[in-house]
């Protein structure tokens, strides 16, 4: 009976002691399960592509570099060559024309053209209803009516130097240019009127030279037209239509046998 009651009491000992250490072998044996699993896993790990690319490094706005403006347009930029405008022959067909300093019957007479002349055509007005001529190795050029020359080639191929690229032989003698000049307009017709010196003696070039050049450019048919306009008198009248997109205009010289003196500007009334 001894022995049972104290087999007993070891019994409870054991059983109280192993309750009372059980504790800390859940505390120690639970983080190791947990402290050795995860850092394996993680370590073994492949990286995937997803993880390579989260560590790229994007570039911000204020790393890019502010690209610079190629100058490359400016230097391949297609240059436009010069027109090339064509010289053509021209051979007289009367037995004489007179070939003059301007576009026109009214302007003073350089020399004459026989039959069969041949003339370089270097220029033209607009209509080409008058070119300009020179002979071969000569330095003076003048002009002549076209429809008095057989000319070889297309005549508008010509450059249009008339009135911008040729000017008048000027005067020497000290005449003044024309002024108080007015335009007054009735319906389509233009008066255009003007004050002068009187022309010396001696100073004209034949008893029928006018003694003023008048340079029109007038609506006519609805197109505008260069109509040149000789005067005995500080007066003209001519015809200015409506219906042109460029504006009329004209100008005034006066006309002595050494040259030209001028030009005075019209004031050029408007259409109605």
């Amino acid at each position: 009976m001894l022995v049972r009651k104290y087999f007993y009491s070891l019994m409870i000992f054991v059983f109280l002691l192993c309750g009372c250490s059980a504790p800390p072998t859940v505390v120690v044996e639970q983080p190791q399960a947990v402290s050795v699993t995860q850092p394996s896993a993680t370590a073994t790990a492949a990286p995937s592509a997803t993880s390579t690319a989260a560590f790229t490094p994007i570039a911000s706005p204020t790393q890019s570099p502010t690209p610079v403006p190629s100058a490359s347009p400016t230097l391949t930029l297609p240059t436009q060559p010069p027109q090339q405008f064509a010289i053509l022959r021209g051979v007289v067909l009367p037995d004489k024309v007179s070939c003059r300093y301007g576009p026109g019957a009214m302007y003073l007479y350089l020399y004459g053209l026989v039959k069969g002349a041949t003339q370089d055509i270097i220029g033209r007005t607009e209509p080409a209803a008058w070119v300009l001529t020179r002979s071969r190795g000569d330095d003076k050029s003048c002009w002549v009516k076209a429809e008095f020359m057989d000319i070889k080639g297309d005549v508008k191929s010509v450059e249009m130097v008339y009135p911008d690229k040729y000017v008048l032989p000027p005067s020497n003698q000290g005449y003044r240019i024309p002024w108080d000049v007015v335009a007054l307009r009735e319906g389509s017709q233009v008066t255009v009127t003007w004050k002068s010196e009187a022309r010396r003696a001696g100073d004209e070039e034949s008893a029928s030279s006018v003694l003023y050049v008048v340079e029109t450019w007038v609506c006519q048919g609805g197109e505008l037209i260069f109509l040149p306009i000789g005067a005995y008198i500080p007066q003209i009248k001519v015809i200015d239509e409506p219906g042109c997109t460029q504006p009329s205009h004209a100008r005034v010289f006066f006309s002595e046998k050494h040259g030209y003196t001028g030009p005075s500007q019209v004031p050029w009334p408007p259409a109605q």
